[in-house]
């Protein structure tokens, strides 16, 4: 008998695309979430924000601050605070790394995407670093060039057919 690779299911809850625009984004990690019963129901729904959200070393942890969740509208008086701090889950070593990488100047960790993986929660956070405004602008004039030069090249296809 062969052993077959169990395939992972991945069902993604919300992107952060502004990210890509913001930051450079380096490393990646895929963490996991403590959560509450009412949160995941309402990550389940879709309701979810990662625009603003961003990730602190404390002591020993890292935490996943200014997540917006939605309140479960079936959990009533027992639901949850919407922009409450969250645990995320890693290994000591990876901790360690990512905490030292933070420390250095000009560094930041930034949730990139949350999603179901096999069921279970996951964010997947980036080290980052700022653009400048110049750096923006640049990447939007380059962008656009690119975007020329591709229409340039489809419109010579169709021409020349």
């Amino acid at each position: 008998m062969s052993a077959t690779k169990k395939e992972s299911r991945i069902q993604t809850i919300a992107e952060n695309r502004r990210a890509r625009h913001d930051y450079e984004l380096g490393e990646r990690w895929e963490a996991g979430l403590v959560l509450l019963g009412s949160e995941v129901k309402s990550l389940r729904e879709g309701n979810a924000n990662l625009s603003d959200a961003y990730v602190l070393p404390r002591g020993d942890e890292l935490f996943l601050v200014n997540l917006r969740i939605a309140p479960y509208k079936g959990a009533a008086a027992w639901g949850h605070e919407p922009l409450r701090d969250r645990k995320l889950l890693l290994h000591r070593a990876e901790i360690d790394r990512i905490s030292q990488r933070v420390r250095e100047k000009g560094f930041t960790l930034i949730p990139t995407r949350l999603y179901f993986k096999n069921g279970l929660a996951k964010v997947e956070i980036a080290l980052a670093r700022g653009k400048s405004k110049q750096d923006r602008r640049e990447a939007i004039k380059e962008r656009e060039s690119r975007r020329e030069i591709d229409r340039a090249i489809a419109d010579a296809r169709r021409r020349y057919r």
